[in-house]
């Protein structure tokens, strides 16, 4: 069967859950699963070469010589970014903040796993279920837990929230690529460290409003895709 062949098949729903921001479904379309939320695509398993640009990047970008870097994934998705992550040995902590229940227990127990079992199971996997919005904008309350960080203490964020900057599907997605959501990412990262934004098109406003946050160095690297507009991998770096 081609990728064409697949593209039109009737999907199956594999699961369907109800949470705190709206409906949530699993998809299947021949070998491929789609994730979707209130009714919109979100992702599905097709490709994930922009889910893994988007961690390369950041780390390309990262100052030479950094040790042991830090990461923090937002949005777990259909697990193409923490795979990435996991298969490169010069990560040293991962953390995936997640906050719909569902698409965690897909990659802990369910159909997802196919695509992340590996990288859950590594040790410096870590998975945190909290609304990433709430998380960045958060300081430590001084616990002990390690799925609190301490602000500054990440080198690298990689955001893959909704279908980026330009359209998110819940609303309160949108506080993220605010100018106050932006600031707490930029509280956020270690001296040195980048912001790495996936969106599903170019965004010059965007460019600029990461500049307005205090980030330098602002660029876009672009992945072709099949049809319309590419994706893009917006990057920013917190000065050192």
């Amino acid at each position: 069967m081609t990728d064409q062949d697949v593209r039109y098949e009737s999907p199956v729903t594999v699961d369907r859950r109800e949470g705190p921001h709206g409906e949530v479904v699993l998809r299947r379309r021949g070998g491929i699963y789609e994730i979707i939320a209130n009714g919109c695509f979100l992702m599905d398993t097709s490709d994930g070469r922009s889910e893994r640009l988007l961690v390369d990047a950041a780390l390309a970008a990262l100052p030479a010589g950094r040790r042991d870097p830090a990461v923090l994934i937002g949005g777990l998705g259909v697990g193409f970014s923490l795979a990435r992550a996991a298969g490169e040995p010069r990560w040293g902590r991962i953390a995936v903040v997640e906050r719909e229940a569902a698409v965690i227990g897909w990659h802990r127990s369910g159909p997802l796993a196919a695509f992340s079992g590996p990288a859950l199971a590594d040790p410096r996997t870590e998975i945190v279920h909290a609304d990433l919005v709430a998380y960045v904008r958060t300081a430590p309350d001084g616990g002990t837990s390690h799925a609190v960080q301490a602000v500054g203490e990440y080198d690298a964020l990689c955001l893959d929230i909704d279908n980026g900057p330009g359209w998110t599907v819940t609303e309160d997605n949108g506080g993220l690529y605010s100018p106050a959501g932006l600031r707490a990412c930029h509280d956020r990262l270690a001296p040195g460290g980048v912001l790495a934004v996936w969106s599903a098109r170019p965004s010059e406003a965007f460019e600029e409003a990461l500049r307005n946050a205090g980030f330098e160095g602002v660029r876009t690297e672009e992945i072709a895709v099949a049809r319309g507009v590419p994706d893009v991998v917006h990057l920013a770096l917190r000065a050192a």
